[in-house]
């Protein structure tokens, strides 16, 4: 089955075309753009352009998976909308993944196309990894995983030194993402080199089992963490002298 891959919820604009089939998942194209003030502009034609790398319509494709975040409110809502609207418009099932998910994820480890390879930064057995993405106003959303990609805490937005704090008392041991990479200094973590944003491979594999067994699509709700920067009056303010 051709499955759409699409995720806004960081600086990197990702799209990308992947085979689910019964024995795994092969990236067939893909397209990475990081440009955190350009999400909207970004993601349509980049779907353009994996679907005709691989020759496809939308009409040709099977199912559409996003990342639902956590992530900055206008950059996330952009990948969920367009994934929403496109799994209506053609009828086909959309289904979410936590976007730190396809960074902690040890399939994201390494990950260069088709296949991840595993003896290239994957978790060694009862490692810890901290997955940190920046979250603006000197804060990370950030998520713990075991060595088999559980998520064991989180996800969560908190300032740096909260999230160095709790992976502490987990006994985290690397840290990998953006995020990761901004506050090293206030982490204190081994910092591992990629992936720096959701790996496509890993977003895809963790929704492949809902995929193969043709589950029922699912409303995408984004992870926002916080309120958006932009609210509602909630007074009038009088313009008179």
């Amino acid at each position: 089955m051709l499955v759409l891959v699409v995720d806004s919820s960081t600086p990197a604009v990702t799209a990308a075309l992947v085979e689910v089939t019964a024995d795994g998942v092969a990236v067939r194209a893909h397209r990475c753009t990081v440009d955190a003030r350009a999400h909207g502009e970004l993601l349509a034609p980049q779907i353009e352009a994996v679907l005709a790398e691989v020759g496809a319509r939308p009409g040709d494709l099977g199912a559409i998976v996003s990342g639902l975040g956590p992530g900055p409110f206008t950059g996330l809502r952009v990948g969920l909308v367009t994934a929403a609207a496109m799994g209506q418009v053609l009828g086909i099932p959309t289904y979410g993944v936590c976007s730190l998910d396809g960074i902690g994820h040890p399939s994201a480890a390494g990950t260069t196309g088709n296949a991840p390879l595993r003896e290239q930064g994957t978790p060694a057995r009862d490692e810890r990894v901290l997955v940190a993405a920046d979250a603006r106003r000197k804060e990370v959303y950030w998520a713990v995983y075991d060595d088999v990609g559980q998520r064991i805490a989180g996800p969560a937005v908190d300032a740096p030194a909260v999230a160095a704090a709790r992976a502490r008392e987990l006994a985290v041991t690397a840290a990998v993402g953006d995020g990761a990479h901004r506050y090293a200094d206030v982490l204190g973590l081994p910092l591992r080199g990629e992936p720096r944003y959701p790996a496509v491979f890993a977003l895809a594999t963790l929704a492949a089992e809902r995929i193969r067994a043709g589950a029922p699509g699912e409303t995408l709700t984004p992870l926002y963490l916080r309120r958006p920067d932009a609210v509602a009056a909630t007074s009038r303010k009088s313009v008179l002298p």
